[in-house]
């Protein structure tokens, strides 16, 4: 045999076959090797991770689904039953912690909402929707429209006064089609004034004819919390973009006001904002003025989130490089054109993870409105507690609280991965 045949056949460079990885590098033995058992540290903490695992997960099984019961009346009847959890006071009582004391008649409104609040959102996050330049529109016009269905009797007065604005809206936003510079700006800006709020007031005035009036006091548990963490999260977003380039602002007067106002909102706890809005805003309120306390608190979570979400926002300006901003000026663009186009999508995009982070406290801080006498899921726990027939079930009552809060959360951070993903043209690290 020559030596060439012993060689085996020669190829040309470049042209050589890829040859199979090494065994034990890929598939389910390469996975566990490089995550699970990469060093005796890690060993260690796998064999340890493992074992607790084996001995905790079948007991809490065994005692949250095998042995538990969904069908008694009364604790006592669940103790007769079985011997797990007693998840029969879920059962019992998921109306009120999802309504609270809305209204037995009308909680098909609070479901209605929930659809349109769904539907709200589709265009939002999914980019490829179709008809989303008509859902975005939808989108827009929702908070309203949530209002009035879970609301109603929306004041005449209130819808009046929108309405008597629309005719001298439209007269002067006649000057729109003119084209002259000074008339079309103040014209055209009018004349969308008048329609947006023509449109806000007719959805106030049709929920008022439409609905019974429910009172805000009456709104509790779950959505009592959709309602002030979705408004908080979707508010603060917009005021804190405001905020974080007031402060970078070269104007000395509205960098020292959007700089002192975060500086002053960060540093107070929001329990105690909270208090003020229940207790001492009526103090500076003339006593015939009647301040709803679910608009009070809504407005208390919103700045006091936006404070947060300014200094979240900032840290992604900063980030971008100087070079863009001179990019942006080299190509003409005034300062609302560059940040609108240059600035703010890079920055957005940078501080993805700590927005979401700040929407997911946001939305557990919404709990802390019971200290002021809303009744939020933690408050509606009170008194089904209190009930006899229930009392001493606070483990499956919390544990029920907990794992709504988790999905919530779950489901914000994982649209987040997903965002970060979608958007990322840097390099891994």
């Amino acid at each position: 045999m020559t030596d060439a045949a012993l060689k085996g056949p020669i190829y040309a460079v470049g042209e050589h076959p890829d040859l199979p990885p090494p065994p034990g590098t890929t598939g389910v033995v390469g996975w566990l090797r490089n995550n699970l058992f990469s060093g005796w540290v890690n060993t260690i903490l796998t064999i340890a991770t493992f074992y607790l695992l084996v001995v905790s997960i079948p007991p809490i099984l065994q005692w949250g689904i095998f042995d538990a019961n969904i069908s008694a009346s009364s604790r006592a009847e669940c103790a007769e039953l079985s011997t797990g959890a007693c998840w029969a006071v879920v059962r019992e009582r998921i109306a009120q912690f999802t309504f609270g004391f809305y209204p037995e008649a009308e909680r098909w409104r609070p479901v209605l909402a929930f659809f349109m609040l769904v539907a709200a959102m589709l265009p939002i996050l999914v980019e490829k929707l179709p008809y989303r330049k008509q859902g975005l529109i939808f989108a827009a016009l929702f908070p309203f429209l949530a209002y009035a269905v879970l609301f109603g009797g929306a004041a005449p007065t209130v819808s009046d006064t929108l309405w008597t604005f629309i005719p001298a809206a439209l007269l002067i936003g006649a000057g729109y089609a003119v084209r002259t510079t000074p008339v079309a700006w103040l014209g055209g800006t009018l004349f969308w004034i008048g329609v947006v709020w023509g449109v806000i007031g007719a959805i106030l005035l049709a929920g008022g004819l439409l609905f019974e009036p429910v009172k805000t006091r009456d709104v509790g548990g779950f959505l009592l919390t959709l309602v002030i963490g979705l408004t908080g999260i979707t508010v603060s977003l917009p005021i804190g973009v405001v905020l974080a380039l007031g402060r970078r602002s070269d104007m000395l007067i509205v960098r020292w006001v959007c700089t002192g106002f975060i500086e002053f909102i960060r540093g107070v706890p929001l329990i105690t904002l909270l208090f003020v809005a229940s207790t001492m805003l009526n103090y500076f309120l003339p006593p015939e003025v009647e301040f709803d306390l679910l608009l009070r608190v809504l407005i208390m979570v919103t700045l006091f989130a936006s404070a947060y979400m300014a200094e979240v926002i900032r840290g992604g300006l900063q980030a971008i490089p100087r070079g863009q901003y001179e990019a942006a000026d080299a190509m003409g663009l005034q300062y609302w054109q560059s940040m609108r186009l240059i600035i703010l999508p890079q920055a957005l995009k940078i501080s993805i993870p700590g927005i979401v982070n700040t929407f997911i406290g946001l939305f557990k801080d919404t709990t802390l409105v019971y200290v002021i006498g809303m009744l939020d899921p933690l408050g509606i726990s009170r008194p089904v507690l209190a009930d006899a027939a229930w009392q001493g079930l606070s483990t499956e009552i919390y544990i029920f609280l907990a794992i709504f809060y988790f999905i919530s959360c779950f489901l914000m951070s994982r649209y987040s991965l997903y965002l970060e993903r979608k958007l990322h043209t840097g390099h891994k690290r």
